[in-house]
């Protein structure tokens, strides 16, 4: 699928083709993996409206999950790092926004091109952890505030997704996990209508309650 991803992230306008392949192939990823997606909903997200899309993020495979899951095309925004991966860097680097937390101007540039994306129709994905955490036995790390500024700016919805067997089937431990169901739960959405940054440690805190609720379940 080299050539054709390669031709589809040329250009910005192409990107909801790209996102239908990308979707494609997370498909072919999970289940030549042995991973076997199971998604229940809520309800069902708006195609004609922008949203901040978040989960806890446990896995590498979380972002073929969020792929399968979200049918309508969205941007993640992810850490550089991620670029140094061989291919799917390459692709990562040329379909995502991308972020260094230890530069202030990468933070400005990342709020003007998720700007531009929300005014096309896109909408943004972002994991709220910043990352995997190093305790394994962490259900949910705390979430940073950046995708919930976004939010409010934007006044988008929030669509939080719970990832409930990723850690146990893919891991970020070597010699570990196992072929299995992944179950996926898309939540219903948050509205940020009204809201200002003042409110944004409640809904952070409210999108976080949600997630690690269902979690537990």
């Amino acid at each position: 699928m080299f050539p054709l991803l390669l031709v589809l992230t040329a250009r910005e306008k192409w990107y909801p083709q790209f996102f239908v392949v990308a979707r494609f192939w997370a498909r072919i990823v999970l289940y030549g993996s042995g991973f076997v997606p199971k998604v229940t909903r809520e309800a069902e997200a708006d195609p004609k409206r922008s949203y901040m899309v978040v989960a806890n993020h446990t896995s590498m495979t979380d972002i073929m999950l969020m792929l399968h899951c979200v049918k309508h095309p969205f941007v993640f925004v992810g850490k550089k790092e991620l670029a140094k991966i061989p291919i799917f860097g390459f692709f990562y680097k040329r379909s995502c926004i991308l972020v260094d937390r230890n530069s202030q101007r990468s933070r400005k540039e990342v709020f003007d091109q998720a700007h531009a994306r929300l005014h096309g129709g896109t909408s943004i994905c972002i994991f709220p952890e910043g990352g995997v955490p190093d305790d394994q036995t962490l259900i949910l790390d705390t979430f940073k505030d950046g995708a919930f500024r976004l939010a409010i700016d934007h006044q988008i919805p929030i669509l939080p997704l719970a990832f409930s067997d990723n850690k146990k089937r893919f891991p970020y431990v070597f010699f570990s996990g196992s072929p299995g169901i992944m179950r996926a739960r898309i939540l219903e959405e948050i509205s940020t209508k009204g809201l200002t940054q003042e409110h944004k440690k409640e809904l952070k805190d409210k999108t976080r309650d949600i997630i690690l609720e269902t979690l537990k379940k």
